[in-house]
């Protein structure tokens, strides 16, 4: 690990931290060190890392604006990425949007209706990087990324590139080819239609005001915990159960939104992860349905 750090510190792969604590990185403010934290500001101190990190064997995980994420709370071992400011832009070109990975998802909804597009509405209400958004396939709203996506660049693990259309992102539910195949998402590109400003603008301030009616956004939380099962709501399920409101430790299911998981304060990973672990055998044994974690998890967990 101390060649691999002497390394990365002269070679030309952005900012290199170390036993950087992570919580301050996650929307859940929870979750310990990271042996390494790798912020690179384009493509090539990306592709640079990631060649050095493979060469030494060491494992990496990717961490975009910190939603969907829960951290451990002794930290990860090995690198994590981060990618900077570099990648945080966007330019338009007729109907066509392109996004840095590191670009806000909600903002993109926002300045691609300033710009008479429509397609992207559904992005308004979810949080997170346009790199994470293809990365989950996410959606909202009965749409998804696959059904605007036209390409986007990636760096797979050896430090190679690539740029990969639809067909070849594999995409599915809350899917892409990037949970079986391991690369980062650097800049991405959608096709939009012309749209009325008004009826968008109008779209997405219903969506804003259903969110912060129905979600919890006044607490630390990170989005949705649960996947939806088949023909079902997962926040259905959990509220049905009666379990608003049951905490452990600093974690407690929202009172707002059984779907989430907000931080009272001083929340710890193993509470999140306990308070998980209750909701899940308790549909399962109510309803014989097993709950899918849809956050990410992120070190010794």
């Amino acid at each position: 690990m101390q060649q691999l750090v002497a390394e990365l510190q002269r070679s030309p792969v952005g900012r290199v931290r170390l036993q950087e604590p992570l919580a301050p990185y996650t929307t859940w403010k929870i979750g310990g060190p990271a042996d390494i934290l790798i912020v690179p500001e384009n493509r090539e101190e990306l592709a640079a890392a990631l060649a050095l990190l493979h060469r030494h064997g060491v494992p990496w995980h990717v961490l975009g604006r910190g939603s969907n994420t829960l951290v451990a709370d002794k930290g990860v071992r090995g690198a994590v990425v981060k990618l900077g400011d570099g990648f945080d832009d966007v330019r338009f070109e007729g109907n066509t949007v392109t996004a840095g990975a590191s670009y806000s998802f909600i903002k993109l909804s926002v300045v691609a209706g300033k710009e008479g597009l429509t397609g992207l509405e559904f992005a308004g209400g979810i949080p997170g990087t346009v790199g994470g958004a293809v990365y989950m396939n996410a959606g909202a709203h009965g749409s998804d990324v696959s059904r605007i996506f036209q390409s986007a660049d990636i760096v797979w693990v050896d430090g190679s590139e690539a740029t990969l259309t639809g067909e070849g992102m594999n995409f599915s539910y809350r899917h892409s080819v990037l949970h079986e195949k391991r690369g980062i998402v650097t800049r991405a590109s959608f096709r939009l239609e012309p749209g009325d400003r008004k009826e968008i603008a109008a779209a997405l301030a219903s969506y804003k005001d259903r969110r912060r009616r129905t979600q919890p956004l006044q607490e630390p939380c990170a989005g949705s915990v649960f996947r939806n099962p088949p023909g079902d709501h997962a926040a259905r399920l959990i509220e049905a159960a009666g379990l608003k409101g049951l905490r452990v430790g600093g974690a407690q299911v929202s009172p707002i939104h059984a779907n989430f998981i907000v931080n009272l304060g001083g929340a710890t990973a193993e509470d999140v992860l306990a308070l998980m672990g209750r909701i899940q055998r308790t549909i399962e044994d109510r309803n014989g349905i097993t709950l899918v974690p849809e956050v990410l998890l992120m070190g010794e967990l």
